[in-house]
């Protein structure tokens, strides 16, 4: 597979300055030159909302700096954490002295460096609270829910904390509704064919022509199953009851659904397969409030899919519905 490319070395630093380039309400800054933020002037007095993570997952992470998102968001190299000084540096970039708060998916990694980046702006008297997505069901069983991958899901929780910052909200609700997003939000995903890195003479993981992958992770990481694949309306069973599956807390039967290509898989089949849900979760008796298809989380050109549920409140419904802005999303 041919990728457009200069070096790979450069293919980070170079596609950051190209989406700074395409959408100016960006900007890049930072000692390492890997935190990007909003291009216009701070609001003061805002609960900053900082995130950070791998590259190659586009829009998420730093696709979605903007009004009643994230102010800052820290870039790691291709399927890489952010370092603890870009961490930092984005903690700071997104502080007004209201606080920050660090919302980032589960990975050791990003939570480790997060963490230390953390206890350093604390000693630059910045407070800080990091919550952490968890909504991939695959990853770990229903019991260790804290083992849990942060993957597509993270982006509801993205939405309500912003639009809590922006009414003003201080830093322990902002983050109160940060993690009753993510407390309320589950995701499933499978895999059709994996994705190659720059540089990589060949995938770092291969499924087969034909198969399906059922959980595998947004970098790789081995799912529940492999089989061929049948038919979208047998994946979407699959997904739909093993989302339903979960209990979660004040259990809702209205929802905020996201269904997401894993980066090569077409709007086409993404509104197949959001037909098939749909059509489930209608039998189960599932209001569906709220609808997002397309490529919002992505692994590269990965072939596949993941299919989220957020189980909505009257709070966080009416924090999806916020006005919201950013190069790849915008809720008015």
């Amino acid at each position: 597979m041919t990728k457009i490319i200069n070096a790979s070395a450069d293919y980070v630093d170079e596609s950051l300055e190209g989406l700074c380039l395409a959408h100016p309400s960006l900007r890049i800054v930072g000692d390492e030159g890997r935190v990007v933020v909003r291009g216009r002037a701070k609001s003061a007095g805002k609960v900053g909302i900082a995130s950070g993570g791998g590259f190659g997952h586009l829009p998420l992470f730093c696709g979605y700096v903007g009004e009643g998102l994230l102010d800052a968001c820290a870039v790691g190299n291709v399927f890489e954490g952010p370092t603890v000084g870009t961490s930092l540096d984005s903690i700071l970039h997104a502080d007004t002295g209201a606080g920050v708060l660090c919302l980032i998916g589960n990975y050791g990694g990003d939570r480790m460096n997060f963490e230390m980046a953390g206890s350093m702006a604390e000693d630059d008297g910045i407070r800080s609270e990091l919550v952490l997505g968890t909504d991939d069901v695959a990853s770990a069983p229903e019991d260790q829910m804290e083992k849990r991958r942060g993957v597509a899901g993270l982006l509801f929780a993205y939405k309500c904390a912003g639009a809590a910052a922006e009414e003003g909200r201080d830093l322990e609700e902002v983050a109160r509704i940060a993690r009753k997003a993510v407390d309320r939000t589950r995701t499933i995903g499978f895999a059709l064919a994996p994705c190659l890195m720059p540089g990589r003479d060949a995938p770092a993981f291969e499924v087969a022509s034909g198969t399906v992958e059922f959980g595998m992770g947004i970098h790789g990481e081995p799912g529940l199953w492999r089989q061929p694949f049948s038919s979208a309306d047998a994946i979407a069973s699959e997904m739909v009851d093993k989302l339903m599956a979960e209990k979660v807390s004040e259990a809702s039967s209205r929802v905020a659904l996201l269904v997401n290509s894993l980066g090569a898989s077409p709007y086409e089949e993404l509104f197949i397969l959001h037909r098939s849900v749909r059509t489930l979760l209608s039998a189960r008796g599932i209001d569906v409030a709220r609808v997002m298809v397309g490529p919002f989380v992505t692994s590269m050109e990965m072939a596949g899919a993941s299919v989220s549920l957020c189980f909505l409140d009257e709070e966080l419904d009416t924090m999806l519905a916020a006005p919201a802005t950013c190069p790849f999303w915008t809720v008015s």
